[in-house]
């Protein structure tokens, strides 16, 4: 029988072959962090049923794949060619990533007026190293996952964005990482965003297939929020069934600081995003919110952890998933409420529609406490669609199909509507209502008659729903 190929002993291979153009342009510093990150990986291994954070995530099958790496960008072609952002009246600063690299036409950074600075953090590192040096690799923790080790050992580009302090972005920015490639391809980008005291940013991070062979996507992503500064983090995820996407996002917090999330996934191969927040000030406050959609063999994993270091700071998570077919959704919520975090007020919440009975949901929301004086709780439910609402929408004439994407689309539409950026939101909201149409069973029998202009309009309660 021919042997199983081993990937993580291949990467380990291409990494010492390959060190001295992976580190040409690192300071001393970064060459012992890459060296340790790699040692570090090469103990662990790619995560298993072993490691209690990862359990609910099954790597044996990307672990027996080959897969390439870019070691260089490919030659410059204008975005515009092959890539048009499908959001009506969506206006952003928009910028590209394209198989792991930063797309540019002799303009790798961008420098506003204001200050705040845009581009490539390979150019970064070179232009702006006390901006970097001062924060690459500070909060991620290569210890406790073994794909962020992974990921520094191999980074070399990604975007950055640098806010001053005083300076608030008004405009939304949007990264959009594209895969535009049919080689199996293992893409690790890294990703910085600094914002200072008193700044503020609206981010949004989309991933999107061109032309793709098996993907690996293993990025890694550090935000910094300031004193007193706001951050806006919006992440969609729409790929194909042949991908993996394994998203982490840390976030650094100083006092009275506010942070934001949002993750919407409309499909995915495998797709798990770690999202570890620290409150390392006193009032700060951070939402971390998702929604999933999947079916057929789709699997998402949301995990989040969240660290209270200080007092009076407040979290709240809420992520929703809808599951059908034999597809998996799994939320695994933890926060920890160190022992100087007193009134701590912390709200775990994680609800889930099983639309077979061979979808498969996984939830833990933890609390883990060590402070006396503070205000928690957490809550998870998995269950079918409400028959009583079925009844109702039915009896005003909606059909079975109808009226159950109508249940499904308020379910979710929780979580969309925290969505500050109009245009966004609209665009999101119009994806969810596809999403659902094109996955539940027609009905002949439909009063709506989908495919008749006619506008019908029915006065429904949905105080009910």
């Amino acid at each position: 029988m021919e042997p199983t190929f081993d990937l993580k002993d291949h990467l380990i291979k291409i990494y010492h072959d390959n060190f001295s153009v992976l580190s040409r342009f690192d300071e001393p510093a970064l060459k012992k962090i890459r060296e340790k990150s790699i040692e570090q990986f090469n103990i662990q291994g790619f995560p298993n049923h072993d490691m209690e954070q990862w359990k609910n995530t099954d790597f044996r099958e990307i672990s027996t794949q080959k897969y390439d790496i870019s070691l260089k960008p490919q030659p410059y072609n204008p975005v515009e060619s092959y890539f048009t952002c499908k959001v009506h009246n969506f206006d952003t600063y928009m910028f590209t990533l394209l198989n792991g690299w930063y797309v540019h036409k002799n303009a790798p950074i961008t420098a506003f007026p204001d200050g705040t600075i845009v581009g490539s953090l390979a150019k970064a590192r070179e232009l702006y190293p006390e901006i970097v040096n001062a924060h690459l690799g500070k909060y991620s923790d290569d210890d406790m996952n073994p794909l962020t080790a992974l990921n520094t050992a191999f980074m070399q580009d990604g975007f950055f964005i640098y806010v001053p302090e005083n300076v608030h972005v008004t405009k939304p920015m949007q990264v959009v990482s594209l895969v535009n490639t049919e080689l199996n391809l293992l893409i690790q980008t890294r990703n910085l965003i600094i914002t200072e005291q008193n700044s503020s940013l609206k981010l949004v991070h989309c991933d999107d297939s061109i032309k793709f062979g098996r993907t690996f996507i293993n990025t890694v992503t550090e935000i910094v929020v300031g004193e007193n500064a706001n951050v806006e983090y919006y992440k969609l995820e729409n790929k194909d069934n042949r991908s993996a996407l394994i998203n982490n996002v840390y976030v650094h917090q100083t006092e009275n600081s506010t942070f934001t999330s949002n993750t919407i996934t409309f499909n995915a191969g495998i797709s798990r995003t770690n999202t570890i927040v620290s409150l390392d000030g006193v009032n700060c406050n951070v939402d971390v919110m998702g929604l999933y959609l999947v079916d057929s063999k789709q699997r998402v994993d949301n995990y989040v952890m969240i660290h209270h270091l200080k007092p009076h700071g407040r979290s709240n998570q809420l992520f929703k998933g809808i599951i059908d077919d034999e597809a998996t959704g799994s939320f695994n919520g933890h926060v920890i409420v160190h022992r100087d975090a007193q009134k701590t007020e912390a709200f775990q919440s994680n609800k889930n529609i099983a639309l077979t009975d061979t979808a498969v949901v996984n939830t833990k929301p933890f609390l883990e406490i060590y402070a006396d004086d503070v205000k928690c709780s957490h809550g998870a439910t998995v269950g079918q669609l409400d028959q009583e609402a079925m009844f109702y929408l039915r009896s005003r004439g909606i059909c079975e199909r109808n009226a159950r994407m109508l249940l499904l689309y308020a379910f979710a539409m929780d979580v969309v509507n925290h969505v500050k950026i109009d245009a966004l939101r609209d665009q999101i909201d119009n994806m969810v209502s596809k999403r659902l149409s094109g996955e539940l069973t027609i009905c002949d029998q439909c009063v709506l008659h989908c495919s008749d202009e006619t506008q019908l309009n029915f006065d429904i309660d949905l105080s009910k729903l």
